[in-house]
This record gives structure tokens, sequence and C-alpha cells, in this order.
């Protein structure tokens, strides 16, 4: 078959993307506009204020994205766009848009789900490296600020399916990075700065006990489908939510609130706050702080990881989404896999994060087999992936 170029389109949440991909092989262009600064003085996402922004930039991100690829909108083969999960406002901006092109060019519509881009990403780049061999089975643990999730992947001609076996019960690790962050008086986002912090202090100081998950999900359902008594298969769920009340409660009991707030104020006076800047109004305590905050929320994931992997005996593992860029996850994961003699694939940073070119690349199994969207499918905020 002839090479088929998708131009993808993300926003999901808070970054507007665009991207062209070779038939979900080769990153023609990859355009992503951040609005960090916008979200920044309120310490997360504004759902409104991300769907304005989105309206902004999402027809200059498309046209850059398409001049770096030097193509235009008659030379792609098909539009893909997230259809979910995230921000339902956010959602219809990309996908209003998507449907646009595609009606007047009369082009394939492709709708993806966000989970998929961010295990396709690893997939894309190991395609560019010439990695077209995959020992399966595959697990892909996806964790992010809104996401926790461990699937098992399975390649079924061009189609991929997936099987949840564990899903955060509560706050994502991504989610409790950035709230901590806050609560700390670090900023927005607070995964980065968390990330670039934790090697100053000492990851011991603090002891976390993991999160303690006695029985199934009491909701009864998982990704959508109602839980079958009788399965009686492990699952390997997460829970973040107590670590976060742990670590109030240490500021706390710890009279932590003045330091907290003196460096609030100072790092809120600095636009674009460096690393010295952040270890300048970081005392001991705080660094010792969040060194461990980081120890206990790696171990609890590569631990769980690593125990799913042993138990469906899979041969290859993927670790995705915004949280895969942190350097001591990536480093442990490395470490301990390598124990297991279990190989463990990232995406490069710039792919961690959300980005369009994992919209194109999940979208071309789809295109293979012209599964194209009709043109009244909406957002899913929610939508599971299977």
């Amino acid at each position: 078959m002839s090479d088929a170029y998708i131009l993808g389109i993300e926003s999901s949440c808070d970054e507007t993307a665009a991207a062209v991909v070779r038939s979900g092989e080769q990153l023609i262009s990859n355009v992503v506009a951040s609005q960090i600064a916008t979200h920044r003085p309120y310490g997360g996402v504004v759902p409104e204020l991300a769907s304005r922004e989105h309206l902004r930039a999402i027809v200059p991100v498309v046209r850059q994205a398409l001049a770096e690829a030097k193509h235009s909108y008659d030379t792609v083969d098909a539009i893909a766009v997230t259809q979910g999960p995230g921000l339902a406002g956010a959602l219809l901006v990309g996908i209003s848009y998507a449907k646009a092109l595609a009606f007047a060019l009369q082009k394939p519509l492709i709708a993806v789900n966000h989970l998929e881009g961010h295990i396709h990403a690893v997939l894309l780049e190991e395609r560019q490296k010439g990695n077209h061999e995959l020992q399966f089975p595959v697990l892909a643990l996806v964790v992010s600020g809104g996401h926790t999730h461990l699937y098992l992947a399975a390649q079924k001609g061009e189609a991929w399916t997936y099987e949840n076996i564990g899903h955060t019960r509560d706050d994502a690790a991504g989610e409790a990075f950035d709230k901590v962050a806050k609560l700390l008086g670090l900023g927005y986002p607070g995964g980065p700065v968390i990330d670039r912090l934790a090697p100053h202090g000492d990851p011991n100081a603090v002891k976390f006990p993991p999160a303690q998950i006695k029985h199934r999900d009491r909701r009864g359902r998982i990704d959508g489908r109602a839980v079958d008594p009788d399965d009686d298969r492990p699952r390997f769920d997460f829970s973040y939510s107590g670590i976060k009340t742990a670590m109030l409660r240490y500021v706390e009991s710890h009279q932590m609130h003045a330091a907290v707030e003196a460096r609030r104020k100072a790092l809120g006076g600095i636009p674009k706050p460096k690393l010295e800047d952040y270890l300048a109004h970081s005392d001991k305590a705080t660094l010792d702080l969040v060194a461990s905050f980081q120890r206990a929320i790696i171990e609890d994931l590569v631990g769980k990881t690593l125990a799913a992997a042993e138990a469906y005996n899979v041969a290859t593992l993927f670790v995705t989404g915004g949280v895969a860029a942190n350097q001591e996850l990536r480093r442990t994961f490395e470490q301990e896999g390598a124990k297991q003699g279990l190989p463990v694939f990232f995406p490069s940073r710039p792919l961690s994060t959300d980005n369009a070119a994992m919209i194109a690349a999940a979208a071309y199994p789809k295109f293979l087999v012209k599964d194209f969207a009709p043109i009244d499918f909406s957002a899913e905020a929610g939508m599971q992936l299977r």
C-alpha cells in the first residue's frame, strides 16, 4: 500500500496540537501550543479558559503543522482527532474543526482515543528506529495528570485491542504531583518542578506507607463494563488520595505554612522560575519532603506495574503519558525491568506529554481497515479504551 499521510489534531486538555505522520511510523511535523502561562495563576487547568485558548490556537497550529510538513490540506489522506477522554469543551474545539476540514475536503475522518494515542506514541518512535518486531503480550502503563491505567495490549491484524487490568481508584499520579506542588507553593505544573527538586533532598527522610487496597472496586465497573464477580484474575489498582492527605497533615503538623506562603509569594513574582530560584526558596525540610513524596509515588507505580507484568507473563512493557517524562521514574523502571529481563520502552519527552503525533499514529491502523467516524460523532469526556 502507498504511504498515507494523516493530519492529527489534539485538544483534550490544555495543549492545542497538530501533527502530520506518515503511515504511523514517521513523524513529519509536530506542533504544540501550550497553555501553561494561562493556567499557572490558578494552580491548575480551568476548563472554560482552556476551551477559549483552543479556539484561538487551533487554526494557526494546524496551518503551522502542515507548513512544516510541506503539505497542504489537499495532500493529506485523512484527518484524525481526539474524541476523548478529556475536557468536553476542549475536545469539542478540535472535533468541530476536524469535522469541518473533513467535510470541506471530502477526506476520511478518524476518531481516536487519547489513551490509545499515548500507547502509539511509543510505537511510533520505535518504528522510526526500525524496531518493527514487538514481543507480545504487551503491558502499557499510561500515567499522566488525568490517568493512571494498566492495559494488556494485543494486535489482531491491523487493529489493536486493550484490556484494563488496573486503574486508579481516585486521583491520577500526575494530579497528585500537581496538587502537592501547589500545597508546597511550588507553582504549576507541579510534576516537572518536583522532578527537578527531588534529587536535592533525602528520599528516605519521610516515610509514606503504600496505599492499601484490600477489596475490588465497589463501583462494580471497569472501563465502562460490568465486572464479572467470578473473574478472579489479579488486578493492580492504584490510589493517590491518601498520600496527598498525608502530605497536607505533614505540612500542618510541622508548621510549614509560613515557609510555604513565603515561597509562593516569592516564586509568584518570577515569570519563569529556574531551578536556582526554586532551590533559593526551598529549605532542607521541603526538599526532603519533595524527594520522599516522589520516591513513594514511583515505588508504587513501578512495584505494581512490574507485579502485573509478572502475573500476566508479559514480554514487553510500555510506560507512557506525561509522568513518563519523570527522570527518576524512567531510571527506576529501567533498573527494575532489567532485573526481571523485561524490556521497557518510553516515548521521548516531547511525545510523553499531550501531542497530536500520537493521535495521527494511532489513527493509521483505523485508516487501513477504513474505520472512519460518522460526521455526527461527538466528544466523550469519559471515553473508555477497549
